[in-house]
């Protein structure tokens, strides 16, 4: 049987998916922050992104969910740090070292950190935050469980990636309420930096009693 040839677009990698989500998710994020949400029509963002609104529904489930991307290289930042943790080096040393709240700087960061002061104010967009948080946690219990001995669903692991997850959740709100409208300053930065490794270092030291 003599095969026949494909019709139409060979189908997208996942790498290409990927990229046209976070493309998508750029579009959105700067419509959300010029006009706000409510304001802001599925129509609107598939148009600027340059795709049809059929396209744009089958990459998100809402207009809100668009955010999820950006929010993502926050939260795959510090999963990038765990993974990368020496085993030579206390974890607070590691961040101090290492952690940016973002992996690709400059603009993105930026875009990263709007969206996060958006949640304070747009319950739709911090319910999608907070899923993500929680849906990053697992991957935190690895790296720790490791750590500690323990398996990863053990209570004290899940409980230690929660408390993980709860401190990175904080300082980053923190960061957010001190950066100012020019950008991140890298000394706002060091700070955020300072800020989580401390907390993290006193979930893994606790004070004796």
């Amino acid at each position: 049987m003599v095969e026949r040839p494909r019709r139409g677009r060979p189908p997208a990698s996942d790498q290409q998916r990927q990229q046209q989500r976070l493309d998508i998710s750029r579009h959105a994020v700067a419509l959300f922050r010029q006009h706000g949400v409510a304001a802001t029509s599925g129509e609107q963002i598939a148009r600027a992104a340059g795709i049809s609104e059929r396209t744009l529904w089958r990459c998100f489930r809402t207009k809100e969910a668009c955010v999820e991307p950006l929010l993502a290289k926050s939260i795959d930042a510090f999963q990038e740090v765990l993974r990368t943790w020496p085993r030579e080096l206390e974890l607070a040393e590691h961040l101090r070292e290492s952690y940016t709240p973002v992996i690709d700087s400059g603009d993105e960061i930026e875009a990263v950190l709007a969206v996060i002061r958006m949640t304070h104010d747009e319950p739709a967009l911090r319910a999608v935050y907070l899923v993500l948080r929680e849906r990053a946690e697992p991957a935190f219990a690895e790296v720790l469980a490791d750590r500690m001995g323990l398996p990863a669903d053990s209570l004290e692991v899940r409980m230690q990636a929660a408390a993980t997850s709860a401190a990175l959740r904080e300082s980053t709100d923190h960061l957010v309420a001190t950066a100012t409208a020019d950008g991140v300053p890298e000394e706002v930065l060091q700070k955020h930096r300072e800020h989580v490794a401390d907390a993290l270092r006193r979930l893994t030291h606790p004070p004796a009693l």
